[in-house]
This record gives structure tokens, C-alpha cells and sequence, in this order.
């Protein structure tokens, strides 16, 4: 499997998920500091959408390790 990587991203890795009763299945988890809430002044949605593109193409091709992803933000150390 090729690890994901993208310049938008900061970090990426493949995490397992279990709904209740159910079979677990791959989430890709990817830490971007893009801006994730339209409603921000620093939201750039064409980045946003680039950054999801190529994770569902890399979805695509490593459908064996992971079935969707997610964008979150990395946490700030204060």
C-alpha cells in the first residue's frame, strides 16, 4: 500500500472504524491546517476540493485498506 501523501496534507493514516454490530473498516484520516469551515474567512474551497479529490482517488486504488476518508485539523498546542 502507498502511504498517502499530498502537500495540502500534514499527515495521513488509516484508521480502523466499528458502527455498532458491525464489520470494521478503514477510515483514512487526513490532518490538514486548511481552514475545513465554509463559514470561515480562510476557507478556500478549490483546496479543499483538490485535497479531497486525490483522497478518493487514492481510495480507489487502496480499497483493500480503506472504504472513505476524512478531513479534520490538527490540534494546537497552547
Amino acid at each position: 500500500m502507498a502511504a498517502f501523501s499530498h502537500p495540502l496534507a500534514r499527515k495521513a493514516k488509516v484508521w480502523s472504524s466499528v458502527a455498532a454490530g458491525k464489520k470494521s473498516h478503514g477510515v483514512l484520516v487526513i490532518v490538514t491546517t486548511l481552514a475545513l469551515d465554509p463559514k470561515s474567512k480562510k476557507f478556500k474551497a478549490e483546496k479543499v476540493e483538490r485535497l479531497s479529490t486525490v483522497a478518493t482517488e487514492w481510495l480507489s486504488f487502496n480499497q483493500d485498506k480503506a472504504s472513505e476518508f476524512v478531513l479534520v485539523n490538527r490540534t494546537r498546542d497552547w
